[in-house]
C-alpha cells in the first residue's frame, strides 16, 4: 500500500478503541482514509483520535453502546446527512462473554454477547446498506473466529454461537449484494494479542502470537476498490 491507497474514503470501525479495531482504524487513516471511531468509551476514543490526528489523519468520534439496539438504527441516516455516503464498514467489535458450561450461562450474558457480536451487525448493515450502495466501490470486513464457530467448542457457547451465526449473516449479505459494487468478506485472525485473547488465556505469552497490527493490514487490503472477492473467510497466516 502506499499511504494514499484509501485517500478521503470514508470508512467506519466498531470497537475502534483497542485491539484489532484501534489498529484497523489508525492504519485506514494512514493509507488516506477519513475514519469514523465507534465504541462505548468515549475517552478511549479520544485517544485514538488524538493517535490519528498525530499521524496526520482524520478522525470523526461516534460513541455508541452496540447493545442498545435502537441507537444503531439512526446511524445510517446522520452519516448520509454529514456524507452523503460510506466506502467502508469495518465490523470488529465482539465480547467473549467468559468461558463456562453451556448450561450455567446467565441469560443476561447470552444476550448480551449475542446483541454485540451478532445481532448488532445485522442492525448495522441495515442502517448502513444504502450508504454503501451509493459508494463506487463500498467494502465490508467482518472479523470472526471460524476454528470456534465451526467446532462449537467446550465452554465457549456465546462466542461460539455468535461468530457462527456472523459468518452466515456476511455470506448472506454478499450473496445479495453480488450485483453491486459492494463487497463483503470476513476476516479470521486465529491468535492475536489482544484484551479478549487474554480473557481466554490468561496465562498465554502474548509476544508470541500475532499482533493486531498484522491483523489490520489484511482488513485494510480487503478494503480496498480493487478487491473483488466476496463472501469469503480470509485467515491471517
Amino acid at each position: 500500500m502506499t499511504g494514499t491507497s484509501l485517500k478521503d474514503r470514508i470508512a467506519l470501525i466498531t470497537g475502534a478503541s483497542r485491539g484489532i479495531g484501534r489498529a484497523t482504524a489508525k492504519l485506514l487513516a494512514d493509507e488516506g482514509a477519513k475514519v469514523l471511531l465507534l465504541g462505548r468509551d468515549q475517552k478511549t476514543l479520544e485517544a485514538v483520535d488524538d493517535e490519528v490526528n498525530a499521524a496526520g489523519g482524520k478522525a470523526t468520534l461516534i460513541p455508541l453502546d452496540l447493545q442498545d439496539g435502537a441507537s444503531i438504527d439512526p446511524l445510517g441516516p446522520s452519516l448520509y446527512e454529514r456524507f452523503g455516503h460510506l466506502d467502508i464498514f469495518v465490523g470488529n467489535a465482539a465480547m467473549l462473554g467468559g468461558l463456562r458450561p453451556l448450561t450455567h450461562i446467565p441469560s443476561d450474558i447470552w444476550e448480551k454477547v449475542l446483541a454485540t457480536n451478532l445481532t448488532a451487525n445485522w442492525r448495522l448493515i441495515r442502517s448502513l446498506d444504502p450508504l454503501l450502495r451509493l459508494s463506487d466501490a463500498g467494502r465490508v470486513v467482518f472479523v470472526t473466529s471460524s476454528r470456534v464457530a465451526a467446532q462449537g467448542r467446550a465452554y465457549w457457547a456465546p462466542y461460539s454461537v455468535s461468530k457462527a451465526g456472523l459468518e452466515t449473516l456476511a455470506k448472506t449479505y454478499a450473496n445479495e449484494t453480488a450485483d453491486s459494487p459492494v463487497k463483503v468478506n470476513l476476516v479470521d485472525p486465529g491468535a492475536t494479542a489482544t484484551a479478549m485473547r487474554a480473557e481466554a488465556y490468561p496465562g498465554e505469552d502474548q509476544s508470541t502470537i500475532k499482533s493486531p497490527e498484522q491483523i489490520a493490514a489484511k482488513i485494510v487490503e480487503l478494503c480496498l476498490p480493487s478487491v473483488t472477492e466476496t463472501g469469503q473467510i480470509v485467515p491471517v497466516e
